[in-house]
């Protein structure tokens, strides 16, 4: 095997690779390779290193470097005392075909049992009182059968409720809804109720609907006046420390809550999920929203599409859930222990069933490629395709785009430019080439200073936006916030909408106090997630690209309300569909119904008193 000293390895992976090797000199260079190797993982969003996977290849294709076989790299991972099995303190955890850093195993393994401990504990419900809420709630409903009402009645009857759908389909209606009936459970007795969301934009959003949604519900006056309407970040909720992984809330500073509800859960991580449940009472109620065919997290893990993983209802949970709600339910005896813990709402209120983007969002999840590609030529009013896109050609089109939003800019009214700087937006799946993110902003904005007469060495003009990209705590501005230039009679302000809602209305800074920002009228997919636009234009790569994905293809399209357009080659739109994301991780086999009993995880280093080297090295 080559040295070590060649491999091409980041800064991270040689810093843990030499803890290592400080930690145990006469550490084998295998288990240095699998220790690099998760570290790459983790970076690409994986949780484990999948040792049964990639045994025997190569990592790097330049390099004359082969992996071991499966059976000789475990029973060296085992022989090393830098690698520990389940429960014991170690850098590297080596669980079946599984290789973890030992932080990201107690992650894992701490969340699955909470979570199934959660499921177990039932709450006590008055059927009679909950079928007279669902109901009376739901009576607007004619679909059969009725899953927001489903969904509703098993929020209500679990302590975890996990609810999946697209865009449309009724997630907000479903939760303001089931919110009411559980404040009629309560009577007399109050409720603690916390909205959350990964991103401010999400959580205002989140708020947003719910208040508007209060006025048309079926309840009292009271049950009304119960409803929470404000919400709050994840990193908010739990007490984030700056760029510790420790937080203020945790199971021995639990959060005051009797119900959470997190919206946009799709984008949660592990990391963050397994803090969140650990820091909720064991008695409150955890419901999870989201869409499971959306991009995962931008860190490790994909919790929200594992946990919807082998749901369904047996026998008798769909005999009881009928005999409350009237809806005839499909038994699908569930292959996951939380399975009638989740629901799917299928139907989309925004997409009528003559609708191109819900037409165009089911045939990429289910990966039909020629499908997709057909439907673009059939002309659609709400679809359009560029198949040879050109990128002069591109930003042309990006210009006129833009055009209204840079009226309404001038005007200085934030809600009107806001609205305005919704209506349209650029979406791409990577930062660098022609196609990418840098590379339009870059051209958007020299256009946009041209037909301004800014000169082009002021960096800031009335109509710039930007996105935030480093979390200001003091000024309450976050990774992902979009901020646009306006003029006021003080000078040039950037404006925000606020993220922790008490109220409708925007914050004001000077450029110069804003934290590290990039321009963003072009913004990623990634990026894009828990928005909303009037219409999208989605740029893709010319050349094949490992970010195309079915995941990211169904994401950027469904941002759109109104209108879908497509800047892409046949071929890389075909590789999009056919090529499914997976993450390698272990939380949904900890889940199955066949699933052995869970070992015990050592403590994690920020739960330890007195961590030990080992803890240490389990940071990274």
């Amino acid at each position: 095997m080559i040295d070590p000293a060649q491999w091409p390895l980041g800064p991270l992976e040689r810093a843990f690779a030499a803890s290592l090797e400080r930690l145990e000199p006469a550490v084998e260079a295998e288990v240095l390779l699998a220790a690099a190797l998760c570290c790459e993982a983790l970076g690409r969003g994986d949780v484990c290193l999948p040792l049964a996977r990639i045994a025997g290849t190569r990592p790097w294709p330049e390099l004359a470097v082969a992996l071991p076989a499966l059976d000789a790299w475990q029973a060296t991972l085992r022989a090393s005392r830098v690698v520990g099995a389940p429960g014991d303190y170690a850098p590297l955890i080596l669980d079946g075909e599984r290789l973890y850093l030992a932080r990201y195993h107690a992650y894992e393994a701490q969340l699955a049992e909470r979570l199934l401990a959660r499921a177990e504990a039932l709450p006590e419900v008055d059927d009679d009182r909950l079928a007279d809420s669902l109901a009376r709630l739901f009576a607007f409903n004619q679909q059969r059968p009725d899953w927001q009402r489903l969904a509703a009645a098993q929020a209500v009857r679990r302590n975890l409720a996990v609810i999946s759908g697209g865009p449309g389909t009724g997630k907000t209606t479903t939760v303001v809804r089931l919110l009411a009936a559980l404040i009629e459970q309560a009577g007399n007795a109050s409720l603690a109720i916390g909205l959350a969301a990964p991103t401010g934009k999400a959580a205002a959003r989140m708020a947003e609907a719910i208040r508007n949604a209060k006025a048309d519900l079926p309840v009292s006056d009271a049950v009304r006046a119960a409803l929470p309407d404000e919400a709050r970040t994840l990193h908010r909720l739990l007490g984030s420390r700056g760029d510790s992984p420790r937080v203020r809330h945790d199971a021995a500073h639990p959060l005051p809550l009797d119900v959470l509800v997190v919206d946009e859960a799709s984008m949660v991580d592990l990391a963050l999920m397994a803090k969140l449940v650990a820091a909720l009472p064991p008695r409150a109620r955890l419901i999870l929203l989201g869409d499971k065919d959306q991009l995962a997290a931008v860190e490790a893990g994909a919790v929200f599409a594992e946990l919807c993983e082998g749901r369904g209802f047996d026998d008798a949970e769909a005999t009881e859930l009928e005999r409350l709600t009237g809806q005839a339910v499909p038994v699908e005896p569930p292959t996951s222990r939380l399975g009638d813990a989740v629901v799917l709402l299928t139907h989309s209120h925004r997409f009528a069933g003559d609708s191109g983007i819900g037409e165009l969002a089911r045939r990429i999840n289910a990966g039909d490629a020629s499908g997709t590609l057909a439907l673009l030529q059939e002309g659609r009013p709400d679809l359009s395709w560029a198949s040879l896109p050109q990128a002069g050609a591109l930003v042309d089109r990006l210009e006129q785009g833009y055009l209204a939003y840079l009226e309404a800019a001038r005007e200085g009214e934030p809600a009107q430019a806001f609205e305005a700087f919704n209506g349209f937006r650029a979406l791409t799946a990577q930062r660098d080439g022609p196609f990418g993110l840098r590379g339009l902003n870059e051209a958007l904005e020299a256009r946009f200073r041209r037909r301004l007469g800014v000169s082009a060495r002021d960096r800031w003009y009335a109509g710039r936006a930007v996105m935030v990209r480093q979390n200001d705590y003091a000024l309450g501005l976050f990774n992902g916030d979009i901020g646009l230039c306006l003029p006021t009679a003080q000078g040039l302000r950037v404006f925000f909408e606020s993220a922790e809602q008490t109220g409708a209305g925007h914050r004001a800074f000077t450029p110069a106090r804003l934290p590290s920002h990039d321009s963003a009228f072009a913004m990623t997919v990634h990026k894009s997630q828990g928005s909303e636009f009037a219409e999208v234009l989605l740029a893709l790569p010319d050349r094949p690209s490992p970010l195309l994905s079915r995941a990211l293809l169904y994401t950027g399209i469904t941002r759109a309300k109104r209108k879908v357009e497509l800047w892409a080659l046949p071929a890389r739109l075909a590789e999009a569909v056919t090529t499914r994301a997976e993450r390698a991780a272990g939380l949904a086999e900890r889940l199955a119904v066949c699933a052995p009993a869970p070992t015990p995880a050592a403590p994690t280093a920020s739960a330890a008193a007195s961590p030990t080297a080992a803890d240490q090295l389990s940071l990274f």
